[in-house]
């Protein structure tokens, strides 16, 4: 009598799948970009409403106290911390006024690990 995998009538079906080994992996590499993402959202959001902040300045005055005010008006209003009206570099390229701000944000990971993120930017 021949084998069952030698007839040819039986179609023989591969098993597919991932192992329970496979899902943990998947699971803690999808947790851990969760964490890395839940961390990392507020700080890009903080810079988007800084340089935001920083288009409306440039663009509201023409002497470098007024922009650095109009800025700390919006800072107040937005509610961010990572740069204030010092920390801005104003000059002018011909007549268009030009303002740069650069600051550094660390995130903590776990035990020594940080997270170190370098934010730049000028007004459009």
């Amino acid at each position: 009598m021949a084998a069952a995998h030698d007839d040819p009538g039986v179609v023989q079906m591969r098993q597919r799948g991932v192992t329970v080994f496979g899902m943990f992996f998947v699971g803690v590499v999808v947790a851990v970009c969760l964490v890395l993402a839940a961390k990392i959202v507020p700080a890009v959001t903080e810079y988007l409403a800084i340089q935001k902040a920083v288009n409306r300045a440039a663009q509201s005055g023409s002497t470098v106290g007024e922009i650095r005010s109009a800025f700390e008006r919006a800072r107040t209003a937005d509610y961010f911390e990572a740069v204030t009206g010092k920390d801005l570099e104003i000059s002018k390229d011909g007549e268009r006024i030009v303002v740069e701000f650069a600051y550094d944000k660390e995130i903590h990971l776990a035990g020594p690990a940080y997270l170190l993120l370098k934010f730049r930017g000028r007004n459009q």
